[in-house]
């Protein structure tokens, strides 16, 4: 039996991350993963993918409805060869997925495929379709991510009704699209169909769409999405959805608490995510879990099991592959003796829409509900000259600073390149800076991210310049 320092159960964004450091750290390290490829849901059928697809889709819109205006002439019809599109899809995941094998054997992990279960609190059993193999882990980090929310009433036949999983690798463009769920997943999935030609429906329970973002962001992308002719019914409750040959038909009840019926010949179920665990055995371990499924830890990441630790979606807090990374170094340090610390609150989080959308520290309302005084500062996309010369004149960037010290509090963004933006207010409210400070920070010229110094300055005594 092989004895390790550390084991690793899951190969995803945290699991990868955690048996690196890990292994930099000078632990002899394993990691385990029950699919033929490493990575996880957000190299595989998450993250990456579906990126791909949204920036292919971007091109072909760009082709078809701005080219011309850009003074760019195509002969002939721009066609959609969705194959090839979701083959380079493919590519792009295969290549990422290639480079997660190489980072094991340079930092010497062994790497296990087959379904790791618990046998005891430092033992593992190790199966696949060939032999189960057992091995010894000092401290084992448990990193086996999430799985779609199914509802009740809509098993999905991953047919017709689907999930981000089958929408990744359609083999037609949707004539009408049926989304349940108005969050980040099923406007991003969305929003590529759109491009390609599908008319596009988002049912969505709560009073908005993006609920846990900040309201002005919702309001602002729910008034883009419907410009780009999403159809976009909020406060809706799914309360049926059924197939019948290649139409699925999709009931609510309105706000009102009247019946409405939805037509179209796809569905995909994007409602979110629940903690996987499935076949760990933790009980076996001394891992207790939560009511809701995911596994109890203490603020070092520590299980009930004190050799155990978890991180990334199997645990509490946002599911966010950064986040699964950032937790899978903290425990790989700690366990090395180190004292590492995450702030949650400076944790970003995207939508990758276009225009993107991304926020990092407190809402509005939340700042209300906490009773923190604060001022706000907000400048419109629209006005830079960087948004006018490239057409990506929609959205805003906001910024909350404490009404007393100037303090950033929160920075919420949507407009072009607002993924990459974001992690300025990030840096700024590490070292704890002030709306002035960014205020007084030069910004090149011509772009994006002078939308940020702006709205510092509007922040700060309402003295943006250019509007």
């Amino acid at each position: 039996m092989t004895k390790y320092d550390v084991a690793v159960i899951g190969s995803g964004p945290g699991g990868y991350v955690a048996a690196i450091r890990c292994a930099q750290l000078g632990m002899k390290t394993a990691i385990i993963e029950k699919y033929d490829t490493l990575g996880g849901t957000c190299l595989n059928v998450g993250c990456i993918p579906s990126k791909a697809l949204l920036d292919s889709s971007h091109h072909y819109e760009h082709a078809v409805k701005h080219f011309e205006e850009h003074g760019i002439d195509i002969p002939g019809d721009v066609k959609v060869n969705l194959k090839k599109m979701i083959g380079r899809k493919q590519s792009v995941v295969d290549q990422t997925t290639a480079g997660i094998n190489f980072l094991m054997k340079k930092n010497n992990i062994d790497v296990y495929q087959g379904l790791g279960s618990f046998k005891d609190a430092t033992h593992i059993n190790i199966t696949n379709a060939e032999k189960t193999t057992e091995i010894e882990a000092a401290k084992t980090i448990i990193a086996t991510g999430s799985k779609p929310v199914n509802l009740p009433f809509a098993t999905p036949d991953k047919d017709r009704i689907i999930t981000s999983t089958e929408a990744l690798k359609l083999k037609e463009i949707p004539k009408h699209l049926i989304i349940i769920g108005g969050g980040v997943i099923g406007l991003e999935l969305g929003q590529v169909y759109k491009r390609l030609g599908a008319e596009v429906t988002v049912l969505e329970y709560a009073d908005r769409i993006i609920a846990s973002m900040d309201f002005g962001l919702s309001k602002e992308l729910n008034k883009v999405l419907k410009k780009q002719k999403f159809k976009i019914h909020v406060s809706h409750q799914v309360t049926d959805v059924k197939r019948t040959g290649n139409e699925v038909i999709v009931k609510a009840n309105n706000k009102k608490g009247e019946e409405v019926e939805f037509k179209g010949d796809y569905c995909l179920i994007s409602v979110g995510r629940t903690a996987y665990t499935k076949g760990l055995n933790t009980e076996a371990a001394g891992v207790k879990l939560d009511d809701r499924g995911r596994v109890e830890t203490n603020t070092h990441l520590q299980t009930s099991a004190s050799n155990i630790y978890a991180i990334g979606d199997v645990v509490k807090g946002a599911m966010l592959a950064h986040k699964a990374s950032e937790e899978g170094v903290l425990v790989a340090e700690t366990i090395a003796g180190q004292k590492p610390h995450i702030n949650y609150n400076l944790i970003p989080g995207v939508v990758y829409t276009w225009p993107e959308v991304a926020a990092v520290g407190k809402t509005e309302d939340q700042l209300k509900a906490e009773g923190i005084a604060y001022k706000s500062g907000q400048f419109p996309m629209r006005a830079l000259g960087r948004s006018r010369a490239s057409m990506d004149i929609d959205g805003f960037v906001k910024i909350l600073a404490d009404k007393d010290t100037d303090e950033i509090l929160g920075v919420h963004m949507i407009g072009a390149r607002a993924a990459d933006m974001i992690a300025e207010a990030v840096v700024a409210m590490e070292y704890r800076a002030s709306a002035e400070d960014i205020s007084r920070m030069s910004h090149a010229h011509p772009t994006f991210t002078e939308a940020i110094k702006e709205a510092a300055l509007a922040a700060t005594d309402d003295s943006a310049l250019h509007i």
